[in-house]
């Protein structure tokens, strides 16, 4: 085919992933309007707006400012973590059933979270989120550090997977064992393993932002070499790319993410594993696409699923992550008996 005949082929594929990129923006967009009006209180989206724009304390103004804004707000940033994270983990592992949960991060961050009750005290969110997200961290290192012994070049995705199948078995054995022993630790472990966005202020999107931020900057820096990743190893040694550090970008990036949002909201079921498929088919397989693609459709579908879960079961809600599972078993089950394998 003669390179005239491939531009504008080229430019025709630029211009369809603006067009679904842009989609997925107004879908987002669609999300937060609806987030921010409907709950157990429905607010007419004039008032919402009066409520950010003009305040003068009325009820509503109190609902969407205090309550709703920050919680939006916390589900896109989770939400876009997950996403990109799970895009991340199947990527470097070439498993199409892996999730940011792989490395450990969701089990490092429930341990940390029960021993800083039990050992330190700690009596309040800001607190837990903190030791939370250091949990996250640490659990992600040993995974990396294990996968690395004995090993030349980096840890390969089956060690990778064998690691993090280990730490978080561990981690949960031990989580189990120090939540029986005190009953304020087992009431703040039941609600975060739950997974929710809500009664979280403003305070705890400061405190989550920098984490995510930096962890998007290494997930768009780490595409390029993931995407020689998916040539085979070999070929992206041919291509110049320094395996070992492409992957520790990768697990930093994953690590940064998916720690900030499990320490924030706790364990937000099947988002990181659910997201990267419904993104591929939209991007293909070229990382720097599919990333911002499963970011934003992981945003939409965690601030859906808040939004069913205060209205289903009034004047209660059901919590996020208790929706997301429901949501994502049949997906999860259909993902496992398709004819056609997944392929990475």
């Amino acid at each position: 085919m003669s390179a005239t005949a491939v531009a504008p082929r080229l430019q025709g594929i630029r211009d369809r992933r603006l067009t679904v990129l842009i989609g997925l923006l107004a879908a987002v967009g669609i999300a937060v309007l609806v987030s921010v009006t409907i709950g157990s209180k429905s607010v007419p989206l004039a008032d919402a707006w009066h409520a950010l724009t003009a305040p003068t304390g009325t009820e509503n103004d109190l609902v969407i400012r205090s309550l709703r804004v920050p919680r939006t707000i916390l589900g896109i940033l989770a939400g876009v973590a997950l996403g990109v994270s799970g895009a991340l983990m199947q990527g470097h592992t070439r498993n199409p059933l892996a999730d940011p949960g792989l490395l450990g991060v969701t089990q490092g961050a429930a341990f940390a979270m029960v021993s800083s009750i039990i050992l330190l005290e700690a009596s309040s969110l800001l607190a837990y989120i903190w030791f939370g997200l250091a949990g996250a961290l640490l659990a992600s290192v040993a995974v990396f550090a294990l996968g690395m012994a004995g090993g030349r070049g980096g840890p390969t995705p089956v060690t990778l997977a064998l690691a993090g199948t280990a730490v978080s078995a561990m981690l949960a054995a031990l989580t189990s064992a120090v939540v029986l022993l005190d009953e304020q630790a087992m009431d703040v472990f039941r609600f975060w393993q739950a997974g929710s966005i809500a009664a979280r202020g403003g305070d705890v999107v400061w405190q989550v932002l920098p984490f995510i931020v930096v962890g998007l900057v290494l997930a768009m820096i780490n595409a390029p070499g993931l995407n020689a990743l998916s040539l085979g190893e070999d070929v992206a040694r041919s291509l110049g790319q320094n395996i070992a550090l492409t992957r520790a970008v990768g697990v930093a990036a994953v690590t940064l993410l998916s720690g900030a949002a499990v320490a924030a909201c706790g364990s937000l079921a099947f988002i990181g594993l659910i997201v990267p498929h419904l993104a591929r088919p939209l991007s293909g397989t070229d990382h720097r696409w599919l990333l911002p693609y499963s970011g934003l459709i992981g945003a939409a579908l965690l601030l859906v699923a808040d939004v069913v879960g205060r209205v289903v079961a009034p004047p209660g809600e059901l919590e996020v992550g208790v929706v997301l599972a429901l949501m994502g078993a049949p997906f999860f089950v259909a993902l496992v008996r398709r004819r056609k394998p997944v392929r990475l």
